[in-house]
């Protein structure tokens, strides 16, 4: 067996290779076709009848909205009850004509149970599930005190989604209905200080694609992986705190609008913005570089709290000198030269003597706006996961 396996070590990435090479052109061009023969045919949403968890506020309130516009009757689920009777009311408002209000936390097996019969019990059937209740806590790992923050996480994130598809499954096979899941790029494309949320996301993503292949043709699942979304957190308190403040947001308006797009379509994924679809083949290509990108950007703890007290005392002395000692390194060596002594540093970042540990650290205080912060809890947000 060993020598099947050194054999294949060999050859399938060879034949993989040139396979690629000639039916990506060829899948690219179906896609297309798909698409277009979709957008033209979608799914007519009128009376059907949708459930969207976390649809108080941010994706799920928005993808609310876009439903009631196609007129699909809706049930809301959520914990804050007074804010799901704002969404409520504008949803009818919209063309929905009929809208539930359930108040309910995701992270309870019962209330899963729950909101899925009354749903049932109101409408009589159920057309689609979208799992979107979420939440994220920003924090190194190593600092945080509460332990059942982590458990938190994965009780909304990932049992939140399994628990209510669970009971909604029934229901969805009777109507050849539809689940819906609101990922994230997290779960493939590993960001410091939300280590658990990336957890979460990723074992969602395992689940409901293992779940997809399980339930077809009966049952379709759409996963949807998303970007930054600009959200009231995501464009404060997070992003500030994991560094990300110069990254570009989705509008939510707009992302719930190519959701339920896709949906209607019978997607069977939807990566929004689609150029992080590129960074999926990085990531699983060059994993090694990738990771020197985000140790290069993240930079190590103690340095960049170190660097930012001493600018915030004033001692960071001759920032140009620095730069002009990165300039002449990239001049000299080239662009993959630094990056291949940013890697060697990233292994060896232990030296405090080095001097490319040291260019590679001001560096990263030069490009970086913010350093980094201890743990911090965020407050919680109903359905507005404040990174996708």
């Amino acid at each position: 067996m060993d020598l099947i396996h050194k054999f294949l070590n060999i050859v399938f990435p060879i034949v993989s290779f040139i396979l690629f090479i000639y039916l990506l052109p060829l899948l690219s061009l179906y896609r297309l076709l798909r698409f277009r023969v979709r957008s033209v045919f979608p799914e007519n949403l009128a009376e059907k009848v949708v459930l969207i968890t976390g649809a108080s506020s941010g994706i799920g309130e928005h993808l609310a909205y876009e439903y009631a516009k196609l007129g699909a009757r809706l049930a809301l689920v959520a914990r804050r009850e007074e804010r799901l009777n704002v969404v409520a009311g504008k949803a009818e408002a919209m063309g929905s004509p009929k809208v539930i209000v359930i108040k309910a936390d995701v992270s309870k097996i019962e209330d899963c149970k729950r909101f899925v019969d009354q749903t049932v019990d109101h409408f009589g059937r159920l057309d689609c599930l979208i799992n979107n209740a979420g939440i994220a806590i920003v924090g190194l790992f190593e600092e945080q005190e509460c332990i059942t923050d982590h458990t938190s996480i994965m009780d909304i994130n990932f049992w939140g989604s399994v628990n209510a598809t669970h009971f909604a499954l029934p229901h969805l096979k009777k109507s050849k209905g539809r689940i819906v899941v609101i990922g994230s790029c997290a779960g493939w494309f590993v960001t410091p200080k939300v280590s658990v949320y990336n957890a979460s996301k990723a074992a969602q993503k395992s689940f409901f694609e293992t779940l997809r292949l399980e339930l077809a043709p009966d049952i379709g699942v759409s996963i949807i992986t998303l970007g930054l979304v600009d959200t009231y957190i995501a464009t404060n308190e997070f992003i500030h705190e994991t560094n990300l403040d110069k990254a570009p947001l989705l509008s939510v308006e707009g992302c719930a609008k190519e959701i339920v797009n896709s949906v209607r379509r019978g997607d069977e994924s939807l990566t929004e913005p689609q150029w992080m679809r590129t960074i999926f083949l990085w990531v699983m290509l060059l994993p090694e570089l990738m990771n020197v990108a985000r140790r290069f950007v993240n930079a190590r703890r103690g340095r960049t709290r170190q660097g930012h007290e001493s600018r915030s005392n004033g001692s960071l002395q001759q920032p140009d000198v620095k730069l002009a000692l990165i300039l002449q390194l990239i001049s000299i060596s080239g662009t993959l030269q630094l990056i291949s002594i940013s890697a060697a540093v990233s292994f060896s970042i232990r030296d405090e003597k080095s001097f490319e540990a040291e260019v590679i650290s001001y560096a990263y205080f030069l490009i970086s706006s913010n350093a980094m912060l201890p743990c911090k809890r965020l407050p919680l947000a109903d359905g507005v996961p404040v990174i996708y």
